[in-house]
This record gives structure tokens, sequence and C-alpha cells, in this order.
């Protein structure tokens, strides 16, 4: 599998470290951003993974060729798999075809709301009591495909954008390495699939693990608290 990024790499390297297990289902064989400076290459050749880049401002104006070019390296690395992991291009829909069932996205909100950009500030001013992240399958539209896995945290008082972010970002690190596991395995036991098939692949996940008892509540009413005069 390769992993496409375009800064820092924090969900690569929770990626790469889960990857580090003889038992991990898939081998990270490529990092690659369409940034030359991108801090995240840095941390990939450290672990001794290959890394390339594709300028996309080498490109600008001209989405197809930047896209044929990172597809070329694809294949010359003989990538069967793609994580996104803070890759910050809009991918077209010849791309996002050609990797139909085989790309995976993490996104810092709890699909379908707050899709896009600022999720942690929309998320803020929307007044949630919960937010989250997202593992799913690329899609054509933006943050639209089939969700295979989320992980929720309370919104708790007195939380910025940077609080928040950091409390969703540590779930991120755990969710996207058993999320994508699991895809990895479902790939190599069954192939990818048109999308609309794959939506089923969420269900059939969830319907193997033990069946859940509880539900998540933020804040829990404690009603022997609350006052006892009417307002």
């Amino acid at each position: 599998m390769a992993v496409l990024i375009s800064g820092r790499g924090s969900n690569m390297a929770a990626l790469l470290e889960a990857a580090t297990d003889p038992s991990y289902p898939a081998r990270i064989a490529l990092v690659l951003s369409n940034r030359a400076g991108a801090a995240g290459l840095a941390r990939a050749e450290a672990a001794g993974i290959p890394v390339a880049v594709v300028e996309s401002r080498a490109h600008k104006g001209d989405r197809e060729g930047f896209e044929a070019a990172m597809q070329a390296v694809l294949e010359s690395h003989r990538i069967g798999m793609i994580a996104l992991a803070g890759f910050m291009r809009v991918l077209t829909e010849g791309f996002t075809r050609r990797w139909e069932g085989r790309m995976l996205n993490i996104h810092p909100s709890l699909l379908p709301a707050f899709p896009g950009l600022d999720t942690h500030a929309r998320a803020l001013e929307a007044g949630v009591r919960l937010h989250g992240c997202t593992v799913h399958l690329v899609s054509a539209g933006v943050d639209e495909g089939p969700i295979l896995a989320q992980a929720a945290v309370p919104v708790l008082p007195g939380d910025d954008e940077a609080t928040l972010a950091a409390r969703v970002l540590a779930q991120e690190h755990r969710l996207y390495p058993a999320a994508l596991a699991w895809m990895a395995v479902w790939l190599a036991r069954h192939g990818a699939g048109p999308l609309p098939a794959m939506r089923r692949i969420a269900e059939e996940a969830t319907a193997a693990l033990p069946s859940a008892t509880g539900a998540m509540a933020n804040p829990l009413p404690a009603f022997a608290a609350l006052p006892t005069e009417k307002a």
C-alpha cells in the first residue's frame, strides 16, 4: 500500500508504527507527497520506507496531468491500496474510479457532518456535544464515500479548536490503523468492487463484532443536580 500525505504525516506515522507488527496485514511500500517540503517524508525515510514527490504546483491547472504522474509512481511501486493521510488535494472522478474500493481516507469529523475543511471550528460553532473522526472509502464526492469506522469524542466546556483537534487526533491514530487492517484483509479475500456494493463492508464488519449494548451521551444528565426551582 501507499500512504499519500501533504504535511507532517501524523496519521502516516501511526500507520507506519502499526505496520511494524509482523502480523499487520498490509505492507507500506511507499509514502508519496504532493509537496517536496512535507515533514512526513523525513519521518518515512527514517523508518526505511521509500518516498516519492509529485509536486502539485508543477501541474497547476492540470489536475489530470498531476494525477497521471502520481499514477505512474504508484504503478512503478506495484501499489494495490492507497491510504490518504492528510493529503490536501481533491482528486478527480477519473482517479477515484481507477482506485475504487481500494482507497481510504480519514476525516476529522463524524461524517456526514462537517465534510471539507475547518471541521473543528465548525463543530464548535454548531454547538455539537459529540465530535470525532471517520474512516471512509474515497468516492468522487468530497468526503462522501462509504463509511467504514468512526470514533467519537466529547466536546468539553472551554474547548477551542486546538484542544478539540488534539482529542480527535488521538482517536484518528487508533482508528485508522485498525480500519485499514480490516480493509486490507477484505481486499485480500474478496477484491475490490464498485462502491455501491462496497457499502455492505461496514455492515458485515459490524455484524462480526460483539454486540454493542451501550450508548454514548454527552453530557449525561445528572437529574439530581438540576435546580429544583423553575427558571
